[in-house]
């Protein structure tokens, strides 16, 4: 699976023999569908074409690494991730990070920020290693669509605030997604899955 991603968080400079690795949650397919549909309805109102070149997905963390490092940052975050428990998600209505972005809403920020807390062992790795700090989530949501054209955000973010919107599922997952370039189209390296909380099944 390929997938084009552009995220708040990717600002940063690339340099030369530094890949940028995204890990990132998407929802299940009938979720994504629905959110698939918002982007192509916002895509023909407003004519951006970033709205539907950028996947359904809430980016957990993401970074600069070595190519030589990535087999190391895959083991330490497989231990990692699948000591974490599997959670639901509910995206509740429409927001904006002004001057540029609409996006969903995640309502429970909690397991998120819990997962990124947890990362905290791998970014000391790629730190150690002459990187820069990994970007951990600070604010979990699922872009709409991002890098909009101020003009246009006001007219957007005026629009969808009142509206309504409402989906959840479950993050069972999580994926790494790895491009040379900001503009690349991202290539997914590895799957990690969470862990089964079994007391709710007793």
């Amino acid at each position: 699976m390929e997938m084009i991603v552009q995220t708040p968080t990717t600002r940063m400079p690339l340099f030369n023999n530094l890949y940028e690795y995204l890990l990132v949650a998407q929802p299940d397919e009938k979720v994504y569908q629905q959110i698939i549909e918002e982007k192509y309805s916002f895509y023909h109102t407003y004519k951006e074409k970033v709205a539907i070149k950028t996947k359904p997905h809430i980016t957990v963390s993401n970074f600069l690494a070595k190519e030589t490092m990535e087999e190391t940052i895959i083991r330490w975050m497989q231990r990692i991730i699948s000591s974490q428990f599997r959670f639901s998600v509910s995206l509740n209505n429409y927001s904006g990070f002004p001057p540029h972005t609409v996006y969903l809403r995640v309502q429970d920020h909690q397991p998120f920020k819990q997962l990124a807390s947890s990362l905290k062992a791998v970014d000391q790795y790629v730190k150690g290693n002459d990187c820069p700090p990994m970007k951990l989530i600070t604010h979990p949501h699922l872009s709409i669509a991002r890098r909009l054209p101020e003009h246009i955000y006001e007219k957007a973010i005026a629009e969808y605030a009142p509206k309504s919107f409402y989906a959840s599922f479950e993050v069972k997952q999580l994926i790494l997604l790895r491009r040379q370039h900001q503009f690349d189209t991202c290539k997914q390296v590895s799957v990690f899955d969470l862990g089964t909380d079994n007391r709710l099944f007793n």
